[in-house]
């Protein structure tokens, strides 16, 4: 068996819905970053880590937020037993170690993070470090992958057309109900027939639009529901907990929800 056969069978599950996979490993061979947009819980994380995986390369994530600074990525002056020394920041590991860098919902960061990006998102593929002098040349085998959920985006929340335009760009959303059926019970353990009862359920649920859900049953949640079911919970209390609890906060959504949920796991 190749090492190419051998890096496929040990990368975790990961079911393509088209040809992303084979984007992202054209995009890693030509040395171009790469922007994954879709909504929360449809695998834009399970698909870097597959890819990584597959491309055998080590996988560096940052999971972004507001408080989120240049210095957090490239890295820092620390004091350590009286003396100064210079710390890199996980871009800058991913780098040097020609890592995959993976930043998930970059545009949480702030707003001047994403510009320390910009020398490695274009032909130069360099990391100036202004604090210590260095400008660090890409390593072989690195590759700037970053992600955001476009149902999210607003006049304060974007990536800029300077940052954007960067970048290959891969679209995902929620898998068909075949390949999401598979995914559950490949993720969960569960019987055919209860992951089908849950995508159904999720098809139910997003079809929804008289309820102000910031988002609808993903995948991930319907995973979480047949795990806890797997584990001798009843299916509809799993749902209760792993999906209908989790999208809402709101008395009356959480009650309608519930109902649909009720309405279709007894006519499943």
């Amino acid at each position: 068996m190749n090492m190419l056969a051998q890096a496929c069978e040990t990368a975790p599950f990961y079911a393509a819905q088209g040809r992303e996979c084979e984007l992202f490993a054209q995009a890693h061979a030509a040395r171009l970053p790469l922007l994954i947009k879709g909504p929360t819980g449809c695998g834009k994380t399970r698909l870097v880590e597959h890819m990584a995986a597959r491309l055998n390369r080590p996988l560096i994530t940052v999971s972004c937020h507001d408080d989120l600074s240049a210095a957090d990525l490239v890295g820092r002056h620390l004091i350590a037993g009286g003396d100064t020394r210079w710390c890199d920041g996980p871009l800058t590991r991913a780098v040097r170690e020609g890592a995959i860098c993976y930043l998930d919902e970059v545009v949480e960061a702030r707003k001047d993070t994403t510009v320390v990006l910009h020398p490695l998102a274009d032909d130069r593929r360099v990391l100036p470090i202004e604090r210590t002098g260095e400008q660090i040349a890409a390593a072989p085998g690195f590759m700037l992958v970053i992600s955001y959920n476009p149902g999210y985006q607003n006049l304060l929340k974007g990536l800029k057309p300077s940052t954007r335009q960067r970048f290959v760009a891969l679209a995902l959303d929620y898998p068909t109900p075949e390949i999401e059926a598979r995914i559950v019970q490949a993720e969960s353990g569960c019987t055919a027939d209860m992951a089908a009862q849950l995508v159904w359920l999720a098809q139910a649920l997003r079809r929804l639009t008289d309820h102000d859900l910031e988002e609808s049953a993903s995948t991930r949640l319907l995973v979480m529901a047949a795990r806890l079911a797997v584990a001798g919970l009843p299916l509809a209390d799993a749902v209760q907990a792993a999906v209908i609890a989790a999208l809402s906060d709101d008395g009356e959504t959480v009650a309608a929800l519930a109902e649909v949920a009720a309405a279709v796991l007894g006519h499943a």
